[in-house]
């Protein structure tokens, strides 16, 4: 069952020095794989889709708590030290330009998985990415995104985003056990430090009327009609609703060619919708604005945003990281998982006790 909660994502510079990098793709794939041979690689998917978790994961590893390049680094290390052919379990993705190369990437293992787990993973991620850029549109701009898969074709999306004037980021967990729908409540979770006054939040149930009515204004085709009743009073009617919410602000240029490409290919569903090519935030915005303006159709203004150290810190906070510890902790659950590959679980039943005595 996921919880909900908060973490602190302050945006740091720098990177990663190379040898905690090193000693975190160690221990996380270590950490990985016992949790694999002892419950599956499905476990293992629903624990890093779960915030506190992939947290926790990331402090034990000796990555700061509030900081955003916990989520960047974190999912690098995992990514490098985790493998299909030896573990069934592998990542595609990452920051920046090499988010972008996520398909790519996935399409790279095909010889381990069928064609249709190919596809379906690629428009996993590629759904995951547009729902959380413009289907939820709350200030943060995506900058990371991971996707995470076993054999099976189970996975778990990761992705980041951040806001350039608080200097701040959120990110975006997924699931595919829990998601029934990509376009209606389809996160793990969504973790930030701020809660926002004014978002246009699509994936809400109580958005379902407005995206029904998006998706009927494009097939009727009629659209300069209705954006020319918005163009001088509306924007006013939406200040004193959003107050300052620049970013859910009324396009000034209206994307007419994507609208149109939409018109000509008739999408049946709100998903085919979102992936008619140039359909972005402002052709969203702009439908959506249109059918709570002129049809009176329902959006949801509410922000939907819903956690340990181990090692240290790199930054030396609240200790500088323990590197013989380090060492000695990547040992010993190396020797546990070496052990249970044979057959022998001894020192992994030894961890489940220690990890009870914590609790207590």
């Amino acid at each position: 069952m996921f919880r909900s909660g908060a973490a602190e994502l302050p945006l740091h510079g720098g990177r990663c020095p190379a040898w905690l990098f090193a000693r975190m793709r160690e221990l996380g794939s270590a950490i990985c794989e016992a949790i694999i041979i002892e419950f599956g690689t499905r476990e293992l998917l629903a624990r890093l889709a779960d915030p506190y978790f992939f947290q926790s994961l990331g402090c034990v590893l000796g990555y700061d708590w509030h900081s955003s390049g916990l989520t960047t680094t974190l999912t690098a290390a995992l990514k490098e030290g985790l493998n299909l052919e030896e573990h069934g379990v592998a990542l595609c993705g990452g920051k920046g330009k090499v988010a972008k190369r996520t398909p790519m990437e996935v399409e790279a293992l095909g010889d381990k998985l069928t064609t249709r787990k190919v596809e379906e993973l690629k428009r996993a991620s590629k759904l995951a990415a547009k729902v959380d850029n413009v289907v939820l549109q709350d200030g943060f701009d995506l900058y990371h995104h991971v996707i995470c898969f076993d054999e099976r074709g189970n996975w778990v999306v990761i992705q980041q985003g951040m806001n350039v004037e608080s200097r701040l980021a959120r990110r975006y967990h997924w699931i595919s056990f829990k998601v029934r729908s990509f376009v209606e409540e389809p996160h793990a979770a969504i973790c930030s430090d701020v809660r926002q006054d004014y978002v246009l939040n699509l994936t809400s149930k109580l958005s379902r009327e407005a995206r029904e009515v998006s998706l009927d204004l494009v097939k009727e085709g009629n659209f300069t009609k209705y954006f020319r009743e918005l163009k001088h009073s509306s924007q006013r009617t939406l200040d004193e609703i959003l107050g300052n919410a620049r970013y859910l602000r009324l396009p000034r240029n209206f994307p007419w060619n994507a609208l149109k490409e939409a018109y000509e290919l008739q999408p049946k569903s709100y998903e085919e919708l979102l992936e008619v090519k140039g359909m972005g935030k402002s052709a969203i915005r702009a439908l959506a604005l249109v059918a709570k303006l002129i049809y009176g159709a329902s959006i949801d203004w509410r922000d939907p945003v819903k956690y340990s150290f181990a090692h240290g810190g790199k930054d030396r906070v609240p200790y500088p990281i323990d590197k013989p510890n380090y060492e000695r902790s990547i040992a010993v659950l190396r020797e546990a998982i070496e052990g249970a590959k044979v057959g022998n679980k001894e020192r992994l039943n030894m961890l489940r006790r220690l990890s009870a005595l914590t609790k207590l």
